[in-house]
Parts: structure tokens; C-alpha cells; sequence
């Protein structure tokens, strides 16, 4: 896990966004088997998936999603349907909390019908410690950097939020 300041690495926001607009859904491409960048998933239940992204703008950062596509948080989803994946949001953000010291964990459901269209929530876990002034949309916005991971420290977290989800 990491400790200390968090050290970010500039992240091209460019490239990224026209990635995004570009390519099919990244999503859809890890639930079929075919990304070309295999994301550690830390979650499947069938219906749901978590998975830790492949840049990380917090030390304890996942992304939910249900695994059919939809695109929109309100309309796509029965009643019923967004309370369950609300409450896969709520275990594996507990589960974070498990692995990651956290001030405040942000739960935000992103995207655009322009570029990651497939719904989905991101779990950010904010760091005791971090300045008022670099919370909130400051620590999730990539324009002020990622955080570089090597695949033992995403293996590592990985299995921690398992291994809590399991408790």
C-alpha cells in the first residue's frame, strides 16, 4: 500500500480523452474478455463489477459498474436495479476503507455519452492529511497528475479489498 505524500506523474488528458471518444467500450471489452489492458478486478457478482482503474488519481480508487451496458445513471435502471448497484457501491467502498486510510470517501457516477458512456461509479478514497485546497475535484481531476502504481502495489490492494470484502 502506499504511504507518505502522494507522488503524482503528469497524465496526458488529450490522449485519454480521445482514447475515450474513440475506442469501444472499455467496459463492455473487460466484461467480454477483449481490453487490451487487463484491469485487476476486485469484484463480480454476476451482475456488477469492480475493478481498480488504470489510473489512479487517489491511493484507494475503484470503479463499479453494472455489467450490461447502460449509459444513464437515472433512466437505464429500474428501482430496483440502481439500489443494487448502490449497495455494491456501498460494500466495496467499505471494503476501501479497509485497506486504505481515508478522510472522506467521494462516490461519483461519471462518464458522458461522448466518451466512457457505459455507467459507473468511481470510489475515491481521500487521504488523511491532504489540504483543504487539493480535495474535492481537485484530488480527482488526472489534469493534476495520476499516481504511479507498479503491479505488486495493484496486486497488493487488490487483494486487500478482497480479502476485506470477504470478512
Amino acid at each position: 500500500m502506499m504511504t507518505g505524500s502522494i507522488k503524482r506523474v503528469p497524465f496526458d488528458v488529450e490522449s485519454y480523452s480521445r482514447r475515450s471518444r474513440t475506442r469501444p467500450c472499455f467496459i463492455c471489452a473487460m466484461v467480454n474478455g477483449v481490453s487490451d489492458q487487463p484491469e485487476e478486478i476486485v469484484y463480480d457478482d454476476g451482475e456488477h463489477i469492480a475493478f481498480l482503474p488504470r489510473f489512479f488519481v487517489l491511493p484507494g480508487y475503484v470503479l463499479v459498474a453494472p455489467k450490461t451496458h447502460v449509459e444513464h445513471v437515472v433512466r437505464d435502471l429500474s428501482e430496483d436495479q440502481f439500489v443494487a448497484v448502490m449497495r455494491v457501491v456501498r460494500r466495496i467502498a467499505l471494503a476501501v476503507e479497509a485497506c486504505v486510510p481515508c478522510e472522506r470517501t467521494y462516490l461519483l457516477s461519471l462518464g458522458s455519452q461522448q466518451g466512457n458512456a457505459h455507467l459507473h461509479w468511481h470510489i475515491a478514497g481521500l487521504p488523511p492529511g491532504v489540504p483543504y485546497e487539493r480535495q474535492q475535484y481537485h484530488a480527482l481531476m488526472s489534469e493534476n497528475g495520476v499516481i504511479e502504481r507498479t503491479p505488486e502495489e495493484i496486486a497488493a490492494l487488490a487483494a486487500g479489498i478482497r480479502s476485506a470484502l470477504d470478512a
